[in-house]
């Protein structure tokens, strides 16, 4: 069987991770957190790309040439979730599943911080299980894949 690519696109200040506001968003790195999701897929036929950015822009740019190149992507928009509309016309404009993630329960968080848009046009959202949130998304998005739903 062919590989499966998926595509995990971290938004604004996740680079900052292991250092911002380690009681809200824990100790671990970006490296070390991308490091844990690959650890778990390397013995099955996924193969998983990662890309971080700060900018909006790039982040709609990614999202637009995943065409033909993922069969999923997980987000994570950061902030850019709750005011995006950009993104969220991005991930509309593909035919790919997009499965939302936040390392935090952002309906455990300040107001401004329980709305999503950007999930509007994703498959699904999970949120508040820290690193293990973007492995869920993963093998949500294998079941999708792999039984057309």
């Amino acid at each position: 069987m062919d590989s499966i690519k998926i595509l995990v696109i971290n938004g604004p200040n996740l680079n900052l991770l292991g250092v911002r506001e380690k009681n809200i968003y824990g100790s671990l790195n970006l490296e070390e957190m991308n490091k844990k999701i690959q650890e778990e897929f390397k013995h099955s036929n996924v193969e998983i790309e990662f890309f971080q950015s700060n900018m909006e822009g790039e982040i709609i740019t990614k999202i637009g040439n995943s065409i033909g190149n993922f069969s999923g992507i997980v987000i994570n928009p950061g902030a850019y979730s709750h005011y995006s509309i950009g993104i969220l016309d991005a991930i509309r404009s593909i035919d790919i599943p997009v499965v939302e993630v936040h390392l935090t329960n952002i309906y455990n968080r300040e107001e401004y911080r329980r709305k999503s848009v950007t999930a509007e046009g994703c498959k699904g959202i999970i949120s508040g299980f820290g690193y293990y949130g973007y492995i869920m998304a993963i093998h949500a998005l294998l079941d999708s894949i792999l039984n057309n739903n």
